[in-house]
């Protein structure tokens, strides 16, 4: 992707395969350089807050990665692409079950119930003008993605079952709507990709004006 004599480059801030296979899924070119930071909660954060200080965070390391490898070449623009998302239920995080009792607990708290999907988006253009430059944050975009899902009541037997699958362990509130968790949902309102993990509309809104082809 080029803009006149400058170059710009998509890095996505993630090493979730859902969320590279959305990103492909709108036709855009784009490289990974995934973003390990610290995802502990601060006491009595509000969820909303917590899920854009996340996006921010990731966003922020990438570029700090990026700039110190030097990886930003003169002449380019690079768009860092930085997401988080969290399940909700009455004002708690439901964050990946470290064990199953954390993850039966989750289920039982979402049986019947609707919780919300929280997803943050945070885009930092950095940009290099020549040789002796160093690359700075030029611009910065953000934005959240609410979308309210309601389950199903559950059974312990459903439960214990989709555990034993494997799929929980790594997912946000302990369950994966693209995957087996889908027979849990009864209804969603709001962005079916947002509770994947990658809103696709309002993503490709926003590389849309950055210039970025979709």
């Amino acid at each position: 992707m080029k803009d006149g004599n400058i170059s710009t480059k998509l890095v996505l801030a993630s090493a979730s395969p859902r969320r590279k296979e959305l990103l492909e899924q709108i036709g855009v070119s784009f490289d990974i350089c995934s973003a390990n930071i610290d995802e502990t909660p601060y006491e009595k954060e509000p969820p909303v807050d917590y899920v854009l200080r996340m996006a921010k965070s990731k966003a922020l390391e990438v570029c700090s990665k990026l700039k110190q490898s030097s990886l930003i070449v003169p002449a380019e623009r690079v768009i860092v692409l930085a997401l988080d998302t969290s399940v909700v239920l009455d004002g708690s995080i439901f964050g990946k079950p470290g064990t199953r009792a954390e993850f039966e607990s989750m289920m039982t708290q979402l049986s019947g119930c609707y919780h919300e999907v929280l997803t943050s988006v945070h885009a930092l253009e950095i940009f290099s003008s020549g040789s002796q430059s160093v690359p700075f944050i030029q611009s910065e975009k953000a934005f959240l993605v609410n979308t309210k899902v309601k389950f199903k009541p559950l059974c312990a037997s459903e439960i214990e079952a989709y555990w034993l699958t494997g799929e929980p362990k790594d997912k946000a509130g302990g369950y994966g709507i693209q995957g087996k968790g889908a027979i849990f949902v009864e209804r969603f309102e709001g962005s079916y990709s947002s509770v994947v993990g990658l809103p696709l509309k309002e993503t490709a809104d926003m590389l849309f004006q950055y210039g970025i082809d979709i």
